[in-house]
């Protein structure tokens, strides 16, 4: 049976000072498709355009080409503020931060029924009382939180808070964007876990957004590696981790430490350089599908190297 697609992404580029000497290709012409029900990783080191290719998505940025395509509508395309409304209701974000995302002015109560005022989701005050003590519980808060304010809960608390807000509306999809990387490590276990046991109950669809590799490998149906604002491979999550065929993924894992001493001792960090791909003026270069589902950005005699070497 074949899988329902939920976000389709064509093209799509976010350039920052278009036409301009300091013109920045955050995000640079890549395609990828989100299946119904999944989680897809995307994976890079700092400044690789995968956060901008999440607020992108989400229309935080207007997106420079390309398009969006959610349940089949054009998302950029969408210009009234009916129509804007209602996409927003479906398609949800958690941020990076969970100090910097929530108020410090309003109480948590406020902080998660601001969605459910706007999309008038609650017919009376006693409704949006216990929607939101019901999102707390769901997030493994309680109802004597609601009256509290952002400063008095920890940081694995306040990303909470941020998933109940982004629940609030009942969206079918969330852009979840490093919402872990703020924590410390013995919080963000418990965080995920709560993203996957949320997703199983309420059949949501994420895309996951991060740079800790092992983690992604845990949460992911699939991953996407980006390098400079390129998609450079996408493959399911053992099939990358086991088989990585772009240099710079495999650059990626071999970074990945392990708790074995005698591992570690002889791990070797493989570096990668751009120039080993020696592209010439007639090369195209795009994403191809070695295996079904394993894409890899090269050119055909790459396509036809990686081939022979991996006996695909």
């Amino acid at each position: 049976m074949a899988q329902e697609k939920l976000l389709e992404i064509k093209n799509l580029k976010q350039h920052f000072n278009p036409g301009k000497a300091n013109m920045v290709k955050a995000v640079d012409g890549i395609s990828f498709d989100i299946y119904k029900g999944e989680t897809l990783g995307l994976v890079g080191e700092s400044g690789c355009g995968k956060s901008t290719t999440g607020r992108t998505i989400i229309r935080l940025y207007d997106a420079t080409d390309g398009q969006v395509l959610f349940n089949g509508e054009d998302v950029h395309g969408k210009k009234s503020r009916k129509d804007l409304k209602k996409f927003n209701r479906k398609m949800q974000m958690i941020f990076q931060d969970p100090y910097a995302s929530l108020n410090p002015r309003m109480k948590v109560a406020d902080i998660i029924a601001e969605g459910i005022d706007i999309h008038g989701l609650a017919k009376t005050k006693e409704d949006r009382l216990k929607r939101v003590y019901d999102l707390l519980e769901t997030v493994g808060l309680n109802k004597e939180h609601a009256n509290r304010f952002p400063h008095e809960f920890s940081g694995g608390q306040r990303q909470r808070i941020g998933i109940a807000r982004a629940l609030a509306v009942d969206p079918e999809f969330i852009i979840a964007d490093e919402p872990i990387s703020a924590l410390d490590v013995s919080i963000q276990a418990q965080v995920v876990n709560l993203m996957k046991d949320l997703q199983k109950e309420k059949g949501l669809t994420y895309l996951f957004i991060a740079h800790d590799l092992s983690m992604v490998k845990y949460i992911s149906d699939r991953i996407g590696v980006m390098y400079f604002g390129k998609l450079v491979e996408l493959a399911p999550a053992d099939v990358l981790y086991k088989n990585p065929l772009h240099p710079y993924t495999q650059s990626l894992l071999s970074a990945i430490p392990l708790p074995d001493p005698d591992y570690e001792r002889s791990r070797r960090r493989k570096t990668y350089e751009p120039s080993v791909h020696n592209y010439g003026p007639k090369d195209q270069v795009e994403m191809r599908e070695i295996a079904p589902g394993h894409f890899i950005h090269c050119s055909e005699k790459e396509f036809e190297q990686y081939k022979a070497q991996y006996n695909y």
